[in-house]
């Protein structure tokens, strides 16, 4: 059974990331009805961030590990469990300041993992992640970051993602952007409606 993994990060109702990675999703429901969807707000569900509790719990042999030490782990698990029995990823990512979310970036920390989602080897970073698993990151911008534009070299969210997911062995990544969502009505629904024309385009 298919199964897709949906990440957002916004806590606005109006969130216009969210939205579109919610319509991607109903998309996908009526394509695959047979497929399951499992959800998260990375900000309204406080994903933690790490702490020494968790940073040393993850480097403590599992007999060693206190009560605290294995509650985070168990959490750290069942986040990566998600991630590697997902087929498909969904993110809704607002650009904040140029880059994600403080809450997205705790769910990577959860996620990116050595021995679970990554290792260290003689040439490098090697991924763990099985191949084949496809990501779709729906993202609102308050300008626009496009190659070429003047705020290109401001993009920090792009590149992270990519480079961050690409760690643990994903690099099937796709990026639909809303541009404009700062400047005025007029630009900002020709934003949303040519993110929603991509995204129509799009077979997950």
């Amino acid at each position: 059974m298919a199964l897709l993994l949906h990440i957002d990060s916004s806590p606005r109702t109006a969130s216009v990331s969210n939205k579109l990675a919610t319509a991607f999703v109903e998309q996908w429901r009526r394509k695959h009805p047979e497929g399951s969807v499992r959800h998260h707000n990375t900000t309204l569900e406080r994903i933690p961030y790490l702490d020494e509790v968790a940073v040393e719990a993850f480097f403590t042999p599992a007999a060693a590990r206190s009560a605290a030490q294995k509650l985070a782990v168990a959490y750290s698990d069942r986040l990566v469990d998600e991630l590697l029995g997902a087929d498909v990823v969904v993110l809704g990512v607002p650009m904040w300041n140029l880059s994600i979310p403080a809450s997205l970036k705790a769910w990577i920390d959860m996620i990116v993992r050595e021995g679970r989602t990554f290792a260290f080897t003689e040439d490098g970073v090697a991924g763990l992640v099985p191949p084949g698993k496809r990501v779709y990151v729906f993202s609102a911008r308050g300008g626009s970051y496009a190659p070429g534009s003047p705020l290109a070299a401001l993009d920090h969210l792009e590149p992270y993602l990519r480079a961050i997911l690409g760690c643990i062995g994903v690099t099937e990544i796709e990026f639909i952007y809303a541009d404009n969502q700062s400047e005025g009505p007029e630009a900002s629904a020709g934003g949303v409606a040519r993110a929603e024309a991509e995204l129509m385009r799009l077979a997950p």
